[in-house]
């Protein structure tokens, strides 16, 4: 045992009398336990026992290895030792801290661990610690070398593949060259495809889009790393950088757009936070590819996957043609339904608008692609506008059609296809990364030197609603306008979005994800 004190293999002796018998088929160090079994039917369950940084592992497929069962405990610390019981399909697995063995227990109480795809059963041992008097060589090793890998040192060849093994179920992902908003969604359809997505976090940190993404085993969240790694999920950008995470089970409070935990789908919403549409996490729950598939001309998987569940956000696309550009919004207020163009231009270039002739609170809008169209209505259905909650779908129509030369529809259809206000013409365009959700808070830019606080102030008042809070960037060219209400705000845009404010110079409103 000299230099490895503190890390052992082999067979516990003690009140259990266990004996200790050596498999010649797996040269796995193995034990007899007269308390338990592996079939759990021929006694009644016995009462639990108190914590202890033993576990007792039962129901193990007959051809697992000791690397895997180690892999288990990985993730939450370090691992000490552990007792195989191969004729029993059971193991007992000691860690380093009784707190390690806790947090593991804890995890694998809500994420059941699998094996081979074989579900596992964990609980305390009586054991307060595995004392042992036989040695098996490879897996004294296997534990050492981790053991040593998690104190700094670099994985040797006989170590990495139970670093492979017991990797976290949690992956952390950046999005490099993100011209187009990636949404919970969009992350949820993706990942689902290598495994069951438990919960999803997301952030912006360092000025850059990240989440946090929990599978239900490490090896889906494997195979989804080796396999997304470095994929675009739209064409030329949104590039997925994936890594481990060192966290082993999120915690996840409520389900809106930054975060959901799809065990529990009855959390709240939180304070000022959209809540999962009931008919989406009805179609996630059912078929998390349902929605794929539907969007034909998708460039690769990913770009299918993630217009899926862009579309999906407020949901429309399940039974609608896919791939169109047109939306057909619903329930507007009649007497300001033109300026609604002005929130679709937040999301896109709108092409062209058609006021319906016989249904004048209804609009066809139709943008410069799908992906705008669908962007649109993720963010804009459901939305306060003038009094009313407007409705946004995808429209069976391919484009508005102009009017026929010499008719005359009374002004319902307007042309702004040739507009020098369109925001998304250049590929690329840094506008892309300034995409947000309807907000209270508003950025202003290509603001005139010589206006004043005072001056956009009384501007946005005039809109009718109340200015709660302003604040010029250093340079004076933008600003920060906190509304009262999101529908103030919604309503401020629409009135604002290219106003004039002299000289020519047109005032650019967009919604902010900061507040003041």
């Amino acid at each position: 045992m000299d230099g490895i004190s503190d890390v052992s293999v082999g067979v516990k002796r003690g009140s259990d009398e266990l004996s200790m018998y050596n498999s010649p088929n797996s040269g796995m160090s193995s034990i007899s336990d007269g308390a338990s079994n592996g079939s759990d039917n021929k006694k009644p369950r016995v009462e639990e026992a108190p914590p202890s940084r033993v576990l007792h592992i039962r129901k193990l497929p007959s051809e697992a290895s000791e690397t895997e069962v180690i892999a288990l405990g990985l993730p939450f610390g370090k691992v000490t030792n552990i007792l195989t019981l191969k004729g029993k399909n059971q193991a007992f697995l000691e860690m380093g801290t009784e707190e390690a063995a806790i947090t593991m227990v804890n995890y694998y109480s809500t994420v059941n661990p699998h094996i081979r795809n074989v579900p596992v059963f964990i609980q305390y041992s009586n054991h307060k610690e595995l004392k042992t008097d036989a040695l098996n060589q490879r897996t004294q090793a296997v534990l050492q070398a981790v053991s040593a890998v998690q104190s700094g040192g670099s994985p040797s060849s006989d170590v990495q593949e139970v670093l492979a093994a017991a990797s976290s179920p949690v992956l952390r992902i950046i999005i490099d060259n993100m011209f187009y908003p990636v949404t919970l969604d969009v992350l949820q359809q993706i990942f689902s495809k290598f495994g069951t997505v438990m919960k999803i976090i997301t952030f912006t940190k360092n000025n850059q889009f990240q989440a946090l993404l929990q599978f239900s085993d490490p090896a889906n969240a494997n195979q989804a790393k080796l396999a997304l790694d470095g994929q675009n999920i739209y064409n030329s950008c949104c590039t997925l950088r994936i890594d481990f995470s060192k966290l082993v089970n999120l915690n996840v409070k409520y389900n809106n757009d930054k975060s959901r935990d799809y065990t529990r789908p009855e959390l709240p919403a939180g304070d000022g936070q959209p809540s999962i549409d009931p008919a989406v996490a009805a179609a996630f729950s059912k078929d998390s590819n349902s929605l794929l598939g539907k969007i034909p001309g998708a460039l690769n998987p990913l770009s299918a996957a993630a217009a899926a569940a862009a579309a999906a956000g407020r949901v429309a696309l399940a039974g609608q043609a896919g791939s169109s550009g047109v939306l057909l919004v619903s329930n507007l207020n009649e007497e300001v339904s033109n300026p609604l163009t002005n929130t679709k231009r937040v999301y896109g270039d709108v092409q062209r608008v058609k006021i319906l002739y016989n249904k004048k609170d209804s609009a066809l809008i139709q943008m410069s692609d799908a992906n705008q169209a669908q962007l649109a209505m993720s963010h804009l259905n459901g939305q306060k506008m003038y009094g009313k909650i407007i409705r946004v779908t995808l429209s069976k129509h391919q484009t508005v059609a102009l009017p026929r030369d010499g008719l005359d529809d009374q002004g319902l259809t307007k042309d702004y296809a040739n507009s020098p206000l369109h925001r998304f013409k250049k590929p690329g365009s840094k506008n892309f990364q300034n995409i947000f959700p309807p907000s209270a808070t508003l950025h202003l830019s290509n603001i005139p030197q010589d206006v004043t606080e005072d001056d956009l102030r009384l501007l946005f008042s005039n809109s009718g609603g109340t200015v709660k809070a302003f604040k010029f960037f250093q340079d004076r060219k933008m600003a920060l306008i906190q509304m009262s209400t999101v529908e103030e705000a919604i309503q401020a845009l629409i009135d604002l979005h290219n106003y004039n404010m002299g000289g020519n110079q047109h005032l650019r409103v967009s919604f902010s994800k900061s507040t003041i």
